[in-house]
């Protein structure tokens, strides 16, 4: 048991170690491309270094297989230099025995990962794009996903209008019952229009059966209320803004993926991405696990056996290239290609089995 603690303590060092080194690096490289992005005019050395921080959680949670992977190598090249390994085998303790404590604690890393890292991520990514929509002058969503259905949000010169849908088709450009809210440059509504469906086309919206009522002042609006079969209203949204306005799947914390994900849904839109994201993150702590195997199959040879830095290029490609395939499975996943959770879950599982099988095959072969 102490041979365990002993070995998760080294491994949890080096973990920490790894981490603080690739976030001073990331915070180089970051303001580096903050300050190339912003005007230097506008946006403050503060405000940049605010935007770092606030990006630096996201990007963090999201390399964490790499700072496994790597904090495996350190580990058990240090226990292979100290000859640490010698002893370990010598006292009867196996490859396979040796890896339990390791695997524990990034499974347990990997857990705290999803259930708290992930949530602050999500929380500092959604308010860097916030203020980085606000220092660019863009506007950061347009479309709101809620109970009472879809909202959307647009724009011009002359006012600004507000589109309630109850339902829509799968990429946002086509609404089912749909009320739209106009309002004057100051802020004065100006009409309503209710339509069975909305389709949106090149610089406008053709509602089909629309009633039109009008708000302005000393009107009744029953009264004066208009039927029109045909009815178009100006846009300047395109399908791109509208698809983008979603955000990433990255943006929502892992306990509100489900809700969002049956909100998507009852508005008619396909939530298989965000499916996709969720169970990957789930998956997340068993992928740490593989990455440790990958690393620890290559890396736990003495040294006198030479081609250190060899199997360290190995363990680096064959991680890699496991990432890759888990990147490929969720672009598959994404697209319908492939059922949602063996695109989740079937990457974790078969890098564990390959790393098993390379790590019996180099100890016991």
């Amino acid at each position: 048991m102490k041979l365990h603690l002993y070995i998760a303590r080294r491994f949890l060092r080096a973990f920490l170690l790894v981490l603080v080194v690739l976030g001073c690096v990331f915070i180089l490289l970051d303001m580096v491309e903050q300050i190339g992005r912003f005007d230097s005019g506008s946006v403050g050395f503060l405000d940049l270094l605010r935007l770092t921080l606030m990006n630096m959680p996201e990007w963090m949670y999201r390399i964490l297989p790499l700072t496994v992977i790597l904090a495996t190598l350190v580990l058990f090249l240090a226990l292979a230099r100290s000859s640490e390994m010698v002893v370990t085998r010598a006292a009867g303790r196996s490859a396979l025995i040796t890896l339990i404590a390791p695997a524990a604690t990034v499974f347990v890393i990997g857990l705290l990962g999803v259930s708290v890292i992930n949530p602050i991520a999500a929380a500092t990514s959604k308010q860097y794009q916030v203020l980085a929509a606000r220092y660019g002058g863009n506007t950061a969503s347009i479309l709101s996903i809620s109970a009472e259905g879809l909202w959307l949000r647009q724009g011009d010169a002359t006012g600004q209008t507000v589109i309630n849908a109850k339902r829509t088709g799968a990429d946002g450009t086509e609404l089912f019952e749909v009320t739209f809210f106009s309002f004057t440059e100051g802020g004065l509504p100006r009409n309503r229009v209710e339509a069975e469906s909305a389709k949106l086309q090149t610089g406008r919206w053709a509602l089909r059966d629309a009633k039109v009522w009008s708000l302005s002042a000393g009107e009744n609006p029953e009264m004066d209320a208009v039927r029109h079969r045909a009815f178009w209203v100006r846009s300047n949204l395109t399908p791109d803004q509208i698809e983008d306005s979603f955000g990433r799947p990255s943006s929502i914390a892992i306990w509100d993926l489900p809700a969002f994900v049956a909100q998507l849904e009852q508005a008619g839109f396909s939530a298989r991405a965000h499916q996709v994201w969720m169970h990957m993150e789930l998956a997340l702590p068993l992928f740490l696990v593989a990455m440790v195997l990958v690393g620890a199959g290559f890396t736990m040879r003495h040294t006198r056996f030479g081609h250190t830095g060899l199997m360290v290029m190995l363990a680096l490609v064959f991680g890699f290239g496991i990432y890759f395939i888990r990147n490929f499975a969720q672009v598959l996943g994404e697209n319908g290609q492939i059922p949602v959770l063996v695109a989740a879950w079937t990457p974790p599982v078969a890098a564990i089995l390959a790393s098993l099988g390379i790590l019996l095959h180099l100890e016991d072969g």
